[in-house]
Order: structure tokens, then C-alpha cells, then sequence
């Protein structure tokens, strides 16, 4: 049996999810601001944490409210390792942020020049209070994981 009390923290945290979701989509559609390989990643958990928040709902909230909860630190995770890419802490995936060109050959520079994506992971298309928006879902997400562990803690 789910607890009202449980229930409005579960609500709270899968739709402060489906709300970042819908924010990424705005900037993406209606900001005109094509998303970057890691913005795609950082996604993903959102999504699942979505499906984990009706399924706490319907099914079983404990178990599924920690699902819920490791989801939300999984897209803190990759929004803190995006920051890190974006302020040049280190080296982001080579598909998508720029690498050391000085030992390739013309051919080899001209090639991996075609081949990058026209988004790249270590620059801020976007900030506010000097924070990017991979930082921003960091911040966001780990206070979703909190709203989850209160969830689990009142079931």
C-alpha cells in the first residue's frame, strides 16, 4: 500500500524528471539549440526514472522508487562528467569534443573533420548563473534522488 505522503514525493520526482525531459526538448525544438551526445545521454536516465515513478505507482513503490532514485544520481553522474568535459577538467568522448590533431597526416585530419558531429560536448551552447546546462541537471537531478530517498524512507 502506497502512502499519500509517499505517493506526492513520487509524483514530485518522476515529474521533476518528465519536467527536465520537456525543458531539453524546449531548448532542443524551440531554442534551436541541437543537443550534443551527452545531452542525449543525460536523457536517458530521466526517461527510465519516469517509467520507475508509474510503476511505484501501480506496482510496488519501495522497489521501484529505488530504481527511481538510482536513475536520477545516474544523470547527475553524467551531467557532473559533462561539466567536467565543458570546462576542460578532462577529456570527453573523441566523437564529440576536439582532440590533439598534431600527429595526424592531412588525410587523417580531413577525414576525422568530416566525420565530427556538428554538436560538440565540450562547449556551452547555454548558461545561467554561470552555470551550463549539463551543470544544471547535475544540480536538479541530485535533488530528484533526494525527493526518491524520501520516497523509500516513507514506504
Amino acid at each position: 500500500m502506497i502512502l499519500p505522503s509517499q505517493r506526492t514525493l513520487i509524483l514530485l520526482a518522476a515529474g521533476g524528471s518528465a519536467l527536465m525531459v520537456l525543458g531539453a526538448l524546449a531548448f532542443q525544438h524551440l531554442g534551436d539549440m541541437a543537443p550534443c551526445k551527452l545531452c542525449i545521454w543525460q536523457r536517458w536516465p530521466h526517461v527510465i526514472a519516469i517509467g520507475f515513478g508509474v510503476l511505484a505507482l501501480l506496482v510496488a513503490p519501495r522497489v521501484m522508487a529505488v530504481g527511481g532514485m538510482l536513475a536520477a544520481f545516474a544523470t547527475a553522474g553524467i551531467g557532473f562528467y559533462h561539466t567536467g568535459v565543458e570546462r576542460g577538467w578532462w577529456e570527453g568522448p573523441t566523437t564529440c569534443t576536439a582532440g590533439d590533431a598534431t600527429s595526424l597526416s592531412t588525410d587523417d585530419l580531413l577525414a576525422q573533420i568530416m566525420a565530427a558531429p556538428l554538436v560538440r560536448c565540450d562547449e556551452v551552447p547555454w548558461e545561467m548563473l554561470t552555470l551550463s546546462m549539463a551543470s544544471w541537471n547535475a544540480v536538479v537531478s541530485l535533488g530528484l534522488a533526494a525527493l526518491w530517498i524520501l520516497a523509500i524512507r516513507r514506504g
